[in-house]
Formats: C-alpha cells, structure tokens, sequence
C-alpha cells in the first residue's frame, strides 16, 4: 500500500471518529441528567447501588450546593444560612449550623439527583469527623430555580 493510500485511510478513520464524537456529545446533550440507575438498591437507605450521571448535565444547581458544602466545611454555617436565620427557616438554620459545628464535613461526592422542577434535590455521600473518627453519611440538598434563573439552596438534610 502507497503511503499516500495510508494518509487518507489515517485522514478517513479521524473524521470518523470526530464524527462519532460529535454524534455522542449531542446524543448527551438530550438526554436527562440521570442517565440510569440500577435496579439494586442499598438495603438500609433505599437508594439505588449505582446511579450513572449524563456528564454534559447542566451543573448549575450543583455549583450552589457545592457553594453552602464548602462553606458548611470551612465552618462558615452562620454566614452560608444567614437568609434563613431571617425568615420562617431560623430554627431549623440553628440546628444545622450547631449540628455541623459538632460534626464537620470532611468530604463529600454527589452520588444521585433528582429532578422535580423547579426544584433538583442532591444526594451525597459525606464523610464527617467526630473528634478524632471519621464516618460517612448520606446528605441531601434541595436547589430552587429562581426567576432570574438562578439556583438556591431551599433545604439542606443530614441525619447527625
């Protein structure tokens, strides 16, 4: 085979797999931002065992409760809630904040999410400490899209 044969079959075989590249990212693009989940759910919290997630997902309302996680971890709980120590949430609010105060997160990964416009609820796997242990719980945080289409924390849930 001439080497000019085997530069266009390269050249053929790369347009191929653009395309098929292309072809995927907007198969994705269409799709909900849960892809699957299986049918094997964990014995004691009901949730499914796998859960796969569309990676071109629109990542707004997890950017705002990676916003109040981070600031729950950096012991900023007051500040992050301050809105809800205002209105009808303030007891709830002091809760949290003396809750996480005992026990901080450590880390989390978001491992399922549910869509029930204009609301998305997140479910995370915490990892918390507890004076010198650590151990791992499920958290959830429920987004609201606002009017200007933006995301807000409306609930956090933790069981402590």
């Amino acid at each position: 085979m001439s080497r000019p044969a085997k530069i266009w079959i390269g050249v053929g075989a790369g347009v191929l797999l653009l395309i098929y590249v292309f072809g995927m990212l907007l198969w994705l693009s269409n799709q909900p931002p849960v892809l699957s989940r299986s049918k094997e759910k964990d014995p004691l919290s009901g949730y499914p065992l796998k859960v796969r997630l569309n990676p071109v997902r629109d990542r707004s309302p997890e950017r705002s409760a990676e916003k109040v996680l981070h600031a729950m971890s950096d012991g900023k709980c007051r500040q992050q809630l301050a809105g809800w120590f205002k209105d009808y949430r303030w007891h709830y609010a002091k809760f949290v904040c003396d809750s996480e105060q005992q026990h901080p997160i450590v880390s989390w990964s978001l491992f399922d999410r549910e869509e029930q416009p204009p609301l998305v609820i997140l479910q995370y796997h915490a990892k918390r400490k507890d004076g010198d242990n650590t151990y791992e719980e499920n958290l959830w945080i429920t987004t609201q899209q606002q009017a200007a289409g933006t995301w807000e924390v409306t609930k956090y849930g933790a069981m402590y």
